[in-house]
Protein backbone atom coordinates (compact mmCIF):
# COMPACT_ATOMS: atom_id res chain seq x y z
CA UNK A 1 0.00 0.00 0.00
CA UNK A 2 1.79 3.21 -1.11
CA UNK A 3 1.80 6.19 1.23
CA UNK A 4 -0.81 8.16 -0.72
CA UNK A 5 -3.29 5.36 -0.01
CA UNK A 6 -2.81 5.45 3.76
CA UNK A 7 -6.03 6.42 5.57
CA UNK A 8 -6.34 10.08 6.51
CA UNK A 9 -3.62 11.34 4.20
CA UNK A 10 -0.93 13.57 5.67
CA UNK A 11 -0.61 16.34 8.23
CA UNK A 12 1.91 19.19 8.35
CA UNK A 13 3.52 19.48 11.80
CA UNK A 14 5.79 22.48 11.58
CA UNK A 15 7.69 21.77 8.37
CA UNK A 16 7.34 17.99 8.76
CA UNK A 17 4.85 16.15 6.58
CA UNK A 18 3.58 13.18 8.59
CA UNK A 19 1.23 10.42 7.55
CA UNK A 20 -1.81 10.60 9.83
CA UNK A 21 -1.48 6.85 10.34
CA UNK A 22 1.88 6.34 12.02
CA UNK A 23 3.48 3.61 14.07
CA UNK A 24 4.11 3.48 17.82
CA UNK A 25 7.27 1.54 18.65
CA UNK A 26 6.58 0.87 22.35
CA UNK A 27 5.69 -2.79 21.82
CA UNK A 28 9.04 -3.55 20.19
CA UNK A 29 10.62 -3.89 23.64
CA UNK A 30 10.09 -6.87 25.95
CA UNK A 31 7.11 -7.51 28.24
CA UNK A 32 6.11 -4.42 30.19
CA UNK A 33 8.16 -2.35 27.72
CA UNK A 34 11.21 -3.59 29.60
CA UNK A 35 14.23 -5.43 28.26
CA UNK A 36 14.76 -6.90 24.80
CA UNK A 37 12.02 -8.40 22.63
CA UNK A 38 11.53 -12.14 22.40
CA UNK A 39 12.18 -11.99 18.65
CA UNK A 40 14.44 -9.13 17.55
CA UNK A 41 14.22 -10.08 13.87
CA UNK A 42 10.44 -9.87 14.04
CA UNK A 43 10.73 -6.38 15.56
CA UNK A 44 13.02 -5.32 12.73
CA UNK A 45 10.57 -6.76 10.19
CA UNK A 46 7.68 -4.70 11.63
CA UNK A 47 9.61 -1.45 11.31
CA UNK A 48 10.64 -2.19 7.75
CA UNK A 49 7.07 -3.14 6.89
CA UNK A 50 5.84 0.18 8.30
CA UNK A 51 8.20 2.10 6.05
CA UNK A 52 7.26 -0.10 3.07
CA UNK A 53 3.61 0.80 3.69
CA UNK A 54 4.52 4.46 3.36
CA UNK A 55 4.32 5.41 7.03
CA UNK A 56 6.49 8.48 7.68
CA UNK A 57 5.75 8.94 11.41
CA UNK A 58 7.35 6.64 13.99
CA UNK A 59 6.88 7.36 17.68
CA UNK A 60 9.43 6.13 20.22
CA UNK A 61 11.28 6.96 23.44
CA UNK A 62 14.71 6.04 24.73
CA UNK A 63 13.14 4.81 27.98
CA UNK A 64 11.35 2.04 26.08
CA UNK A 65 13.50 -0.92 27.04
CA UNK A 66 15.32 1.27 28.05
CA UNK A 67 17.35 1.99 24.88
CA UNK A 68 16.11 -1.21 23.24
CA UNK A 69 13.49 0.29 20.96
CA UNK A 70 15.70 3.08 19.65
CA UNK A 71 18.55 0.69 18.99
CA UNK A 72 16.21 -1.60 17.02
CA UNK A 73 14.89 1.37 15.01
CA UNK A 74 18.47 2.31 14.15
CA UNK A 75 19.36 -1.24 13.17
CA UNK A 76 16.24 -1.69 11.07
CA UNK A 77 15.98 1.62 9.25
CA UNK A 78 19.30 3.49 9.14
CA UNK A 79 20.24 5.15 6.89
CA UNK A 80 16.79 6.66 7.27
CA UNK A 81 14.60 7.59 4.30
CA UNK A 82 14.45 11.35 3.76
CA UNK A 83 10.70 11.46 4.39
CA UNK A 84 10.75 9.38 7.58
CA UNK A 85 10.30 11.37 10.79
CA UNK A 86 11.01 9.93 14.23
CA UNK A 87 9.27 11.51 17.21
CA UNK A 88 10.69 10.77 20.64
CA UNK A 89 9.98 11.65 24.28
CA UNK A 90 11.99 12.74 27.29
CA UNK A 91 11.06 13.27 30.93
CA UNK A 92 11.06 9.75 32.36
CA UNK A 93 13.39 6.86 33.05
CA UNK A 94 13.06 3.20 34.00
CA UNK A 95 13.97 1.87 37.42
CA UNK A 96 15.20 -1.62 38.25
CA UNK A 97 11.62 -2.81 38.78
CA UNK A 98 10.41 -1.58 35.40
CA UNK A 99 8.75 1.52 36.86
CA UNK A 100 8.50 4.88 35.09
CA UNK A 101 9.77 7.58 37.50
CA UNK A 102 10.06 11.18 36.34
CA UNK A 103 13.44 12.40 35.10
CA UNK A 104 12.79 16.04 34.35
CA UNK A 105 15.58 18.20 35.69
CA UNK A 106 17.26 20.26 32.95
CA UNK A 107 20.38 18.12 33.28
CA UNK A 108 18.37 14.90 32.96
CA UNK A 109 16.53 16.22 29.92
CA UNK A 110 19.76 17.21 28.20
CA UNK A 111 21.23 13.77 28.87
CA UNK A 112 18.12 12.10 27.46
CA UNK A 113 18.28 14.16 24.27
CA UNK A 114 21.91 13.15 23.74
CA UNK A 115 21.04 9.51 24.49
CA UNK A 116 18.25 9.59 21.90
CA UNK A 117 20.63 11.03 19.33
CA UNK A 118 23.20 8.32 20.08
CA UNK A 119 20.88 5.33 20.10
CA UNK A 120 18.95 6.45 17.01
CA UNK A 121 22.14 7.38 15.18
CA UNK A 122 20.97 10.90 14.39
CA UNK A 123 22.58 14.34 14.42
CA UNK A 124 19.26 16.10 15.05
CA UNK A 125 15.92 14.91 16.40
CA UNK A 126 12.83 15.82 14.35
CA UNK A 127 10.47 16.16 17.33
CA UNK A 128 11.06 15.81 21.06
CA UNK A 129 8.03 15.62 23.34
CA UNK A 130 8.39 16.67 26.96
CA UNK A 131 6.51 14.12 29.02
CA UNK A 132 4.99 15.86 32.03
CA UNK A 133 2.33 13.72 33.72
CA UNK A 134 2.03 10.01 34.37
CA UNK A 135 0.64 7.30 32.12
CA UNK A 136 -2.97 8.27 32.83
CA UNK A 137 -3.19 12.05 32.90
CA UNK A 138 -1.52 15.42 33.28
CA UNK A 139 -0.13 16.53 36.63
CA UNK A 140 -0.54 20.18 37.67
CA UNK A 141 2.43 22.51 37.93
CA UNK A 142 4.78 24.72 35.98
CA UNK A 143 6.77 23.19 33.13
CA UNK A 144 8.70 26.36 32.28
CA UNK A 145 12.12 25.22 33.53
CA UNK A 146 11.88 21.90 31.69
CA UNK A 147 10.59 23.35 28.43
CA UNK A 148 13.18 26.11 28.48
CA UNK A 149 15.90 23.46 28.69
CA UNK A 150 14.55 21.77 25.57
CA UNK A 151 14.07 25.11 23.80
CA UNK A 152 17.75 25.82 24.39
CA UNK A 153 18.70 22.51 22.76
CA UNK A 154 16.42 23.44 19.85
CA UNK A 155 18.25 26.74 19.48
CA UNK A 156 21.51 24.77 19.42
CA UNK A 157 20.24 22.75 16.46
CA UNK A 158 19.87 19.38 18.21
CA UNK A 159 16.06 19.40 17.97
CA UNK A 160 13.90 20.65 15.07
CA UNK A 161 10.53 20.80 16.79
CA UNK A 162 9.12 20.52 20.31
CA UNK A 163 6.00 18.79 21.57
CA UNK A 164 4.34 17.90 24.86
CA UNK A 165 2.96 14.73 26.41
CA UNK A 166 0.44 14.29 29.22
CA UNK A 167 -0.27 17.99 29.67
CA UNK A 168 -3.28 20.20 30.22
CA UNK A 169 -4.29 23.36 28.35
CA UNK A 170 -2.57 25.64 30.85
CA UNK A 171 0.74 23.83 30.47
CA UNK A 172 0.40 23.97 26.68
CA UNK A 173 -0.08 27.74 26.87
CA UNK A 174 2.91 28.09 29.18
CA UNK A 175 5.11 26.10 26.79
CA UNK A 176 3.93 28.17 23.82
CA UNK A 177 5.10 31.31 25.60
CA UNK A 178 8.61 29.82 25.48
CA UNK A 179 8.80 28.11 22.08
CA UNK A 180 6.47 26.79 19.35
CA UNK A 181 4.68 23.49 20.04
CA UNK A 182 3.89 21.26 17.05
CA UNK A 183 2.16 18.34 18.79
CA UNK A 184 0.48 17.19 21.98
CA UNK A 185 0.49 13.51 22.91
CA UNK A 186 -2.05 12.58 25.57
CA UNK A 187 -4.09 9.53 26.54
CA UNK A 188 -7.21 9.64 24.41
CA UNK A 189 -9.42 7.10 22.70
CA UNK A 190 -13.09 6.52 21.97
CA UNK A 191 -13.76 5.43 25.57
CA UNK A 192 -11.44 7.94 27.29
CA UNK A 193 -12.65 11.35 26.19
CA UNK A 194 -11.39 13.61 28.96
CA UNK A 195 -9.32 15.63 26.49
CA UNK A 196 -12.14 16.47 24.08
CA UNK A 197 -11.66 20.18 24.71
CA UNK A 198 -7.91 19.93 24.22
CA UNK A 199 -8.38 18.10 20.92
CA UNK A 200 -10.54 20.99 19.71
CA UNK A 201 -8.14 23.63 21.06
CA UNK A 202 -5.12 22.12 19.34
CA UNK A 203 -7.09 21.76 16.10
CA UNK A 204 -7.88 25.48 16.14
CA UNK A 205 -4.21 26.25 16.70
CA UNK A 206 -2.90 23.91 13.99
CA UNK A 207 -1.20 21.61 16.52
CA UNK A 208 -1.19 17.86 15.96
CA UNK A 209 -2.95 15.82 18.64
CA UNK A 210 -1.47 12.33 18.94
CA UNK A 211 -3.50 9.98 21.16
CA UNK A 212 -1.42 7.38 22.90
CA UNK A 213 -3.14 4.12 23.80
CA UNK A 214 -5.62 4.65 20.92
CA UNK A 215 -6.76 1.06 21.43
CA UNK A 216 -6.66 1.15 25.23
CA UNK A 217 -3.00 0.37 25.84
CA UNK A 218 -2.33 -1.91 28.78
CA UNK A 219 -6.12 -2.20 29.34
CA UNK A 220 -7.77 -2.94 25.97
CA UNK A 221 -10.92 -1.02 25.13
CA UNK A 222 -14.07 -2.42 26.69
CA UNK A 223 -17.35 -0.99 25.42
CA UNK A 224 -20.60 -2.83 24.78
CA UNK A 225 -21.75 0.01 22.53
CA UNK A 226 -18.54 -0.14 20.51
CA UNK A 227 -18.83 -3.90 20.10
CA UNK A 228 -22.46 -3.65 18.99
CA UNK A 229 -21.60 -1.06 16.34
CA UNK A 230 -18.65 -3.14 15.15
CA UNK A 231 -20.95 -6.15 14.75
CA UNK A 232 -23.35 -4.11 12.62
CA UNK A 233 -20.48 -2.97 10.39
CA UNK A 234 -18.98 -6.47 10.20
CA UNK A 235 -15.75 -5.03 11.58
CA UNK A 236 -13.68 -5.39 14.73
CA UNK A 237 -14.09 -2.96 17.64
CA UNK A 238 -10.45 -1.96 17.16
CA UNK A 239 -11.06 -1.07 13.52
CA UNK A 240 -14.02 1.09 14.48
CA UNK A 241 -12.04 2.79 17.26
CA UNK A 242 -9.15 3.70 14.94
CA UNK A 243 -11.43 4.87 12.15
CA UNK A 244 -13.38 7.03 14.60
CA UNK A 245 -10.20 8.72 15.84
CA UNK A 246 -9.17 9.74 12.33
CA UNK A 247 -12.61 11.25 11.82
CA UNK A 248 -12.82 12.87 15.25
CA UNK A 249 -10.61 15.78 14.20
CA UNK A 250 -8.32 16.49 11.23
CA UNK A 251 -5.35 17.16 13.53
CA UNK A 252 -5.42 13.69 15.12
CA UNK A 253 -2.49 11.45 14.16
CA UNK A 254 -2.56 7.74 15.01
CA UNK A 255 0.34 5.75 16.44
CA UNK A 256 -1.05 2.26 17.14
CA UNK A 257 1.68 -0.14 18.12
CA UNK A 258 2.27 -3.81 17.43
CA UNK A 259 5.12 -6.30 17.29
CA UNK A 260 3.47 -8.23 14.42
CA UNK A 261 3.62 -7.45 10.69
CA UNK A 262 0.17 -8.97 10.30
CA UNK A 263 -1.29 -6.74 13.01
CA UNK A 264 0.44 -3.72 11.48
CA UNK A 265 -1.34 -4.32 8.18
CA UNK A 266 -4.61 -4.87 10.06
CA UNK A 267 -4.22 -1.60 11.96
CA UNK A 268 -3.55 0.39 8.79
CA UNK A 269 -6.49 -1.20 6.99
CA UNK A 270 -8.74 -0.71 10.03
CA UNK A 271 -8.09 3.01 10.12
CA UNK A 272 -9.55 3.23 6.60
CA UNK A 273 -12.92 1.79 7.62
CA UNK A 274 -15.78 3.92 6.30
CA UNK A 275 -18.15 5.11 9.02
CA UNK A 276 -21.68 6.21 8.02
CA UNK A 277 -22.84 9.50 9.50
CA UNK A 278 -25.38 7.88 11.82
CA UNK A 279 -22.75 5.47 13.14
CA UNK A 280 -20.31 8.32 13.71
CA UNK A 281 -22.96 10.12 15.76
CA UNK A 282 -23.46 7.03 17.92
CA UNK A 283 -19.73 6.65 18.41
CA UNK A 284 -19.37 10.30 19.36
CA UNK A 285 -21.57 9.63 22.38
CA UNK A 286 -19.34 6.85 23.74
CA UNK A 287 -17.17 7.95 26.62
CA UNK A 288 -18.99 11.23 27.18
Amino acid sequence: MPSHDLPGGRYLAGDLELTRVGYGAMQLAGPGVFGPPKDREAAIAVLRAAVDLGITHIDTADFYGPYVTNEIIHEALAPYPDDLHIVTKVGARRDEHGGWPHARTPAELRTQVYDNLKHLGLDVLDVVNLRVGGLEAAEPGSIAEQFEALAELRQQGLIRHLGLSTVDAGQLAQAQSIAPVVCVQNLYNIARRGDDALVDLTARQGIAFVPYFPLGGFSPLQSDALEAIADRLDATPMAVALAWLLRRSPNILLIPGTSSVRHLHENVAAAGLELPADVTAELDAIGR
